[in-house]
């Protein structure tokens, strides 16, 4: 369990858990297909990941940890509500036009840090659903549920996945830079009147193609899984997701750096479709798998400079992982697998992403605290996401409801 490898922590911090001051800022940063041995902690040889050294180095470095599942939204689900899935129906891979998973009336995580109060937000991917039903929504309006009912108080989300429609930023509830001119219509049932798809028209994808699947509408010059039309300008470009997402995220630390806040940062990377900033494309002799790792190092270094720059660095418990384990080719013809060059994704294990395999639930974990973790750690203590629900609210003294969080 988590809390195991934070009794040192707990021990440090119930002297003064009384008062608001000393409760410790909690960031997740949760990556997306991060595979146990893509981060160069973990071994990885092809890649630079200093900004994750950096954590790993003052902190504990787990290598026997766990998500709850080989694919995203049943890890994501769990991990935010402390019950496996498997007990839920509906919650294998979402469409990006599902109804919540998470239902309004469920505890979650961003509402136990909530009541003990703190600021919350969530950034980056979602991919747990959006307003009451599924292909019910109204993207051109305020939707009917979002992450503000289930204890967030600010979000800044993608609907669910970089390949999947709709491809906007939903913020607070609605989408980001909405533009009338352009309303949104979403289907995952068959596509809109004369609207292209990667499937008809191959010569629109001047970004990526795909390699197998991922050929219906087409955004920003790559097809994706499901139809859309309109967006206009609030349509996203994907080599600006990371910058986006890491942006709207130092923003919410400079606004709550006077008071404790928990931050569900999930990044795109390094799921597909991977196509990185110019800053990073074309940089890593992996390609873009690579380079969306380097992506990704960039933005924990965003936030560790931001941490850095607001005095918060001392007191702020960020925990680094990912959702399921690796995968290679998912869909795009990026020619990760013909760029590995030795690269091992899972490290030593079988397996990865889909797979029940240990490489598909094995990940890293880094827990990061300069206040309660005073040297750096390797520890083989089993641990699994499920957990880290409870063992956070016994670290800041909050009371789960009776019958929440039943697997945590």
């Amino acid at each position: 369990m988590l809390s195991l490898a934070l009794t040192s922590c707990l021990a440090v911090h119930a002297e003064n858990k009384n008062q608001n001051t000393d409760k410790p800022n909690v960031i997740f940063i949760y990556a997306d297909d991060l595979g146990y041995g893509d981060l160069e902690c973990y071994g990885a040889k092809n890649v630079q990941t200093p900004n994750v050294n950096r954590l790993a180095s003052k902190g504990i470095r787990f290598i026997n940890a766990h998500a709850t599942a080989a694919t995203s939204t049943p890890s994501r689900y769990s991990m935010l509500t402390g019950e496996y899935a498997w007990r839920k129906p509906g919650t294998d891979v979402a469409a990006g036009n599902a109804g919540m998973i998470i239902r309004p009336e469920q505890y979650t995580m961003a509402d136990m840090f909530k009541s003990s109060g703190y600021a919350t937000g969530a950034f980056g991917k979602w991919h747990l659903g959006l307003g009451d039903k599924t292909a019910q929504q109204d993207w051109n309006a305020p939707l009917s549920a979002s992450l503000g009912d289930l204890g967030f108080d600010y979000s800044y989300i993608m609907a669910a996945t970089a390949d999947r429609v709709p491809c906007v930023f939903i913020e607070n509830g609605q989408v980001a830079n909405y533009d009338p001119s352009a309303p949104i219509e979403v289907s995952y049932i068959k596509n809109f009147p004369g609207e292209p798809t990667g499937k008809d028209n191959p010569e629109l994808l001047y970004n990526l193609k795909p390699s197998h699947g991922h050929d219906m509408s087409i955004v920003n010059g790559i097809s994706r899984i499901g139809y859309m039309k309109g967006g206009g300008k609030a349509l996203w470009k994907d080599e600006n997701i990371a910058d986006s997402i890491t942006a709207h995220a130092v923003d919410f630390i400079k606004q709550h750096k006077d008071e404790p806040f928990f931050m569900y940062f999930a990044t795109n990377d390094v799921h597909v479709p991977r196509f990185p900033h110019n800053r990073f494309r074309g940089k890593n002799k992996m390609g873009l798998r690579g380079d969306a790792i380097a992506q990704f190092d960039w933005s924990v270094g965003q936030l560790l400079e931001a941490l850095d720059k607001m005095g918060l660095t001392q007191n702020t418990l960020i925990i680094l992982s990912s959702d399921n384990g690796p995968v290679v080719d998912d869909g795009y013809d990026d020619k990760a697998e013909e760029l590995l060059n030795g690269h091992e994704p899972a490290g030593n294990l079988r397996g990865g992403k889909y797979s029940a395999f240990e490489g598909g639930t094995r990940v890293p974990v880094i827990v990061h605290w300069p206040k309660a973790i005073n040297k750096p750690e390797v520890s083989d203590v089993l641990i699994s996401q499920i957990d880290w629900l409870a063992s956070l609210a016994s670290l800041v003294d909050a009371r789960i409801p009776k019958g929440s969080a039943p697997d945590s």
